[in-house]
């Protein structure tokens, strides 16, 4: 248990650009504060003290306005950003490295006992707003956008949004490449897909098409100047993070304007 805390609280650093140290992320995050509280809890209901973990899951949500039932399953490395307004029910299965924003429910839609609650596959990704409902499956690498209420299941990389929820489409092999290159750059392509209707994510996948295209054939070129005895230096990708952003407004700041003495 005491790991997958560990991990819980590492891997806020990946997800939220604003997380600055430990300190900080412990102290000051209620999706933290929640998932810690539902660690011992789910503890405490696997080893049949349910009352206990009843008193201790309704304290977590007075706390931090995440209900999360002590009977739900949850994987490693899961984060709720923000959290308020989360509810996870009973029967919820979530897998490793999932990530939930404010207002998610993962609900159900029957008083029947039983499974009755959706299951979650690894590295899935459930916008603002959104409602999952059911004992339904979303496959590894789904994405769901904000306010999408999804009572069907989710192939593994699609991407759902509306209301009721529908594919938008899969995400594409080269994906893969271009995660791999936009994590090498230090940029985070959340949620992009090429048959999106949005033009600033189409964009920015032939952008990091391109950017990896350079790169190997950069790379096939420095191994050819090594093999012919040219040294090189390997520098390594600074991190887009650490850079200043000039604005529009300093750069016509610059412009000499005419009439100016040169």
């Amino acid at each position: 248990m005491f790991s997958h805390i560990r991990e819980d609280i590492g891997c806020v650093f990946t997800r939220d650009p604003a997380a600055r140290n430990v300190f900080e992320v412990i102290t000051t995050y209620p999706g933290i504060h929640a998932v810690l509280f539902h660690r011992l809890s789910h503890w405490l209901w696997k080893h049949k003290l349910c009352w206990v973990a009843r008193v201790i899951s309704n304290f977590a949500r007075w706390m931090t306005g995440i209900e999360i039932h002590p009977g739900a399953t949850i994987g490693r490395r899961f984060f709720i950003d923000h959290g308020m307004g989360v509810v996870i029910g009973e029967t919820a299965e979530i897998g490793d490295d999932c990530t939930l924003y404010h207002g998610v429910t993962l609900g159900g839609t029957s008083w029947d006992a039983g499974k009755r609650h959706p299951t979650l596959g690894n590295n899935v990704v459930v916008g603002a707003g959104a409602k999952v409902l059911g004992p339904i499956n979303l496959g590894d690498g789904a994405r769901i956008g904000s306010n999408a209420v999804v009572v069907k299941p989710v192939p593994e990389n699609a991407t759902v949004i509306g209301v009721p929820g529908h594919l938008v489409g899969l995400r594409a092999e080269v994906s893969a490449e271009r995660e791999a290159i936009a994590k090498k750059i230090g940029f985070d392509a959340y949620g992009t897909s090429q048959d999106m209707p949005d033009p600033v994510a189409h964009a920015i996948n032939h952008m990091l098409d391109h950017i990896h295209l350079m790169d190997s054939r950069m790379e096939a070129l420095s191994e050819k100047l090594q093999d012919m005895g040219v040294e090189s230096a390997q520098t390594k990708i600074p991190e887009m993070e650490g850079c200043e952003i000039v604005s529009e407004a300093e750069e016509l700041a610059e412009i000499p304007s005419i009439g100016d003495d040169e």
